[in-house]
């Protein structure tokens, strides 16, 4: 019903087409300033090239505001993007503003790109030669946006800022994502290991198996989510959004432990401990490449401490279990 209240582009006056655009670059140099003061600590370049977008956004709302003034007097109709049904949408500024630096520069790209679209559709479909003529100068602005986006960021986004930027975005996936997720994975792999395997080789019954290795990996997976979620806000230490790393480890704690557990839905018991000895094999190392790929690791020696450890784990679940 809501898409049915509002108002078609085709019906709006050539005065309400001037006052949509006003209400959209101000709205535009408002996410622009909010991606400025979100990026301004960690990637100062970034925020100087978003200044100076919402800056351009500010200088063509001035003009429109004038053009509104000379044809239409001083009172702008109040309507925004959400009044008008077809209208391109922005994303809302917390959805985008947690995505990395990479992503944030192209969806103002894409905010851009998306303005000058529409408004060189409408121009094609308007018959109004005066109506015609404002939103081609409308499209031709949001091009002359991508333009200066261009500009700015060839300006403040040197190679060498370029460079730290891209090294401070990947630091803080690793402390964000990757090491809650890689200690997650490592207590899920082989903390998980001796329940599972002492289980089997006591019961020698696979889907009893299969019980307790589901309830230690999803038991695990919630221990390790909140412990890491409560144990540090991030706001000292730098590491980001605790529910981040908190859904990271517990994730990766469950499908650590769930690896080697689903093995015992296969109803025979020795074909499903042969199978699930391949997967801790693997799950091992992928432990190892992922500490190498990401925590610089010597891949050697990763391997020979977490293949050690996972190996002297699974004997002690297999002895306990065999005695």
């Amino acid at each position: 019903m809501q898409f049915f209240a509002r108002k078609r582009f085709r019906d709006l006056s050539e005065q309400e087409i001037l006052a949509l655009a006003i209400s959209s670059e101000e709205d535009d140099a408002q996410i622009y300033r909010g991606y400025s003061e979100r990026l301004r600590a960690d990637y100062p370049a970034t925020a100087k090239m978003f200044d100076g977008m919402a800056e351009e956004e500010d200088e063509h709302r001035a003009r429109l505001i004038e053009a509104h003034k000379r044809r239409f007097g001083e009172t702008i109709p109040l309507i925004r993007r959400e009044h008008v049904a077809g209208y391109y949408a922005r994303r809302p500024v917390w959805l985008v503003e947690n995505l990395g630096i990479e992503r944030i520069r192209e969806e103002a790209g894409m905010m851009e790109r998306d303005a000058e679209r529409f408004y060189l559709a409408a121009a094609k479909r308007s018959s109004d030669a005066a109506t015609r003529k404002l939103l081609g100068d409308l499209a031709a602005a949001e091009a002359g946006h991508q333009y200066t986006a261009h500009q700015l960021s060839e300006t403040h986004l040197d190679s060498d800022s370029r460079d730290t930027e891209e090294a401070t975005a990947h630091r803080q996936f690793v402390l964000t994502w990757v090491q809650p997720g890689l200690a997650g994975l490592m207590d899920g792999s082989v903390s998980t290991l001796a329940p599972i395997f002492a289980t089997a080789f006591a019961t020698q019954d696979s889907w009893t198996t299969f019980l307790v290795g589901v309830a230690a990996s999803v038991g695990a997976g919630i221990s390790m989510g909140f412990t890491e979620a409560a144990s540090d806000d991030g706001e000292i230490s730098g590491r980001g959004s605790p529910m981040k790393r908190g859904i990271a480890s517990g994730v990766m704690t469950t499908l650590g432990g769930l690896g080697h557990a689903l093995p015992y839905l296969i109803p025979d018991f020795w074909t499903a401990t042969v199978v699930a000895m391949i997967v801790v094999f693997f799950e091992l190392w992928a432990i190892a490449w992922i500490q190498n790929r990401y925590m610089e690791t010597p891949f050697f020696r990763a391997a020979f401490q977490v293949v050690l450890g996972g190996a002297l784990v699974l004997a002690a679940g297999i002895l306990i279990g065999s005695g």
